[in-house]
């Protein structure tokens, strides 16, 4: 396919999917019961379906034949801001979630702490169109993310409050056109890969532009912080890019598992000498200095302490197949039920995959302690999505971005981007939530496999890294 041709699929997919959002997005009020066989019963079904499947089919084969292509740096800024473009004026596309950072900046404008108490505490004169589960839970988000959805709504309009998160996620994607060459620079990988793996990802215009989510903005912040980091022998921009992970941080708390990379991607690996240990904890430590300072002048200055670090909680009232913990004890249930025994091992299944997360990170650590550290930053990233008790199509932008700005073969990694699209539809609701229980088994039996070859995988040395 040549160039103009993808650039102008790309653009057709976009606009077919911003007349969905036009169509059966994500309205003020909730659609009860939604589900395919519903939306193609219902007005204009077929149309909508239609639209869907053309607009993330498009998206997605753009994206994937451009790959291939030879272009300019300029030729994907361009594409990449004409697949944005239709999503800029639309309602809220495949998620509720900006309805709820509406009501959290609002519960913070009022004077609350939105870490400790859900937004039911203070009405919220949007509350409606907050999704139910999300009401009575705190925000899993950090300070710096809390404040600016505040500032979003301040000013006492959902419709600003929805175009202000609109206008972060823009400016995000504006600021990955500037890290992610930098990065990858730095990394010795091809800047034009890298940028159309990043800015030209159907997840941009689909759930970051049109979904509002803050994954952008926690991306962007965290490839400049590495950016600053790779490479670098002083230690004033050490610290300068701690301090950046450290905001990413302080937008969305999870992509802490990167900071022990940026570690040892400060100090070009761990090495078990005298000199190696000196290196790794002054360079190594100078990072984490830089990122704990930040997250601890965000938690002050906001007025909001500390209650952000264990506000990932809220996840229990939301149940869902692609969290492999979850579907593990969805499948359980259901063998359960056939025998007629009524049991609930969800709860107990996703506490001990919290505890699974932790020695995989630590053992991810470990194996890539003299190899390519943001190899290890994208895995660890990826070990969060596969045990974390909810899981979105969206969260496999971190890895994404960050094996982009390395040489790392993924194939699989593109392949799961396009298929994550269509689980998701126009106005949010999972496309399958029907087959829960035949989709749960299928992922049970899919998450042995990945941890039987992730113990193989470990046993094998990785590629050392000469130090930066």
């Amino acid at each position: 396919m040549t160039a103009p041709g993808v650039r102008w699929l790309g653009f057709f997919g976009s606009v077919c999917a911003a007349a969905d959002a036009v169509l059966f997005g994500a309205p003020t009020w909730i659609r009860r019961g939604v589900s395919v066989m519903s939306i193609l019963r219902g007005p204009n079904g077929v149309l909508i379906m239609l639209l869907w499947i053309a607009g993330l089919g498009a998206l997605c084969a753009a994206w994937w034949y451009g790959r291939r292509l030879t272009v300019s740096r300029r030729w994907i800024l361009v594409t990449a801001a004409l697949w944005i473009v239709p999503m800029l004026f639309v309602p809220p596309l495949a998620s509720r979630d900006m309805y709820a950072y509406a009501c959290q900046g609002a519960l913070f404008d009022a004077g609350l702490n939105p870490s400790v108490v859900g937004i039911s505490a203070q009405p919220c004169p949007w509350i409606e169109s907050v999704s139910v589960v999300w009401r009575d839970t705190p925000t899993p988000y950090g300070p710096l993310w809390i404040v600016l959805t505040g500032l979003a709504a301040s000013f006492g309009s959902q419709a600003v409050a929805l175009g202000i998160f609109r206008l972060y996620a823009v400016l995000a994607v504006a600021a990955l056109a500037l890290v992610v060459p930098a990065l990858a620079r730095r990394t010795g990988v091809p800047v034009e890969r890298a940028l159309w793996l990043v800015l030209c990802c159907p997840l941009v215009p689909v759930h970051f532009v049109g979904g509002g989510h803050n994954d952008t903005l926690t991306i962007a912040l965290l490839l400049a912080g590495l950016a600053l980091i790779a490479g670098r022998r002083r230690v004033g921009l050490l610290v300068a890019g701690g301090a950046l992970v450290g905001a990413a941080i302080a937008v969305k708390t999870t992509v802490g598992v990167v900071l022990p990379f940026a570690a040892l991607l400060a100090a070009g690996g761990l090495e078990l000498t005298r000199d190696g240990l000196l290196r790794f904890l002054r360079r190594g430590g100078a990072v984490v200095g830089g990122a704990v300072a930040a997250l601890v002048a965000l938690s002050v200055v906001s007025g909001l302490g500390f209650g952000w670090a264990v506000a990932l909680s809220g996840a229990g009232e939301s149940r869902s197949w692609t969290s492999p913990p979850t579907a593990v004890g969805i499948a359980v249930n259901a063998v359960g039920k056939l025998f007629g025994v009524a049991i609930d091992v969800v709860p107990a299944v996703r506490a001990t995959a919290l505890v699974l997360l932790l020695a995989a990170l630590v053992a991810i650590w470990w194996h890539f302690r003299r190899g390519d550290a943001l190899h290890g930053a994208g895995l660890a990233c990826l070990a969060v999505i596969f045990f974390a008790p909810i899981t979105q199509p969206w969260y496999l932008y971190w890895t994404l971005a960050l094996f982009a700005a390395t040489t790392v073969r993924m194939r699989w990694l593109e392949v799961t981007v396009i298929v994550s699209m269509f689980l998701i539809l126009p106005n949010g609701d999972g496309a399958w939530k029907p087959l829960q229980v035949p989709f749960a088994f299928f992922v049970t039996g899919f998450a042995g496999w990945i941890a039987w070859r992730s113990v193989r995988w470990l046993r094998r040395p990785a590629p050392v890294e000469a130090p930066a």
